[in-house]
């Protein structure tokens, strides 16, 4: 049996791996790209090829977002106030993904042979570093209940656990992404993402502003 606390961290890992998949599923994350560089190749080594870049870009953009709220922590005088300042953050982008689903335009520019940084941008555009920000700042929560440790001990725990979350988070959106890729390149084809795929958009937004709102509650 878990305890209380120890549950508590389960769930968040879960999170942080059901939020990697949930944007590996969704197209707008690159998979289709890589489909795109096998057909064009002819060879699924190329579709792997491009695996590699979009989980680097991915992963970048997570730790831009999630990297100074590891500093921030540092201040645990006013650690509740940062938890509900993201929280708030958080339903705010998701508000605004609502009402404007529209890409910026400057996207439409990025080649897209340059894999990591297209991805890198679209994750950004997409505010998928923001959803990590609440289960993050949970994760950290238990160790910066323990007392006041030296600064450094503390930066470097949430440097690592910033490191750690976002590592994981791209590791499950690059495999379910992957995966979505290599059915549709073997077996699918181009034609069922076209005639049967689901538009994300709404959902995607939706899903931001409720984590926002489970993490505001959770934290008042």
């Amino acid at each position: 049996m878990f305890s209380g606390a120890g549950s508590t961290t389960a769930w968040l890992w879960l999170a942080v791996i059901a939020s990697g998949a949930y944007h590996g599923l969704n197209p707008g994350m690159g998979w289709p790209l890589a489909v795109s560089a096998g057909l064009m190749e002819k060879s699924p080594r190329a579709l792997f090829a491009a695996l590699g870049p979009l989980a680097a870009g991915h992963l970048l953009a997570m730790l831009l977002v999630i990297l100074p709220f590891a500093l921030l922590i540092l201040l645990v005088q006013w650690q509740r106030e940062i938890q509900v300042s993201a929280s708030l953050l958080v339903i705010g982008f998701g508000l605004f993904r609502l009402i404007n689903q529209r890409h910026p335009r400057f996207i439409a520019r990025i080649r897209p042979t340059q894999l990591a940084l297209w991805s890198f941008v679209v994750a950004i555009a997409h505010g998928a570093g923001l959803m990590l920000v609440p289960i993050y700042l949970g994760l950290c929560g238990p160790d910066l209940d323990r007392g006041h440790t030296a600064a450094s001990m503390l930066v470097n725990a949430n440097l690592g656990m910033a490191v750690l979350v976002s590592t994981v988070h791209a590791a499950a959106m690059i495999t379910v992404g992957g995966c979505a890729a290599w059915l549709v390149y073997r077996y699918l084809g181009l034609t069922f993402v076209s005639r049967s795929w689901f538009n994300l958009e709404t959902l995607w937004a939706v899903s931001l502003v409720l984590v926002g709102v489970i993490a505001l509650v959770l934290t008042i």
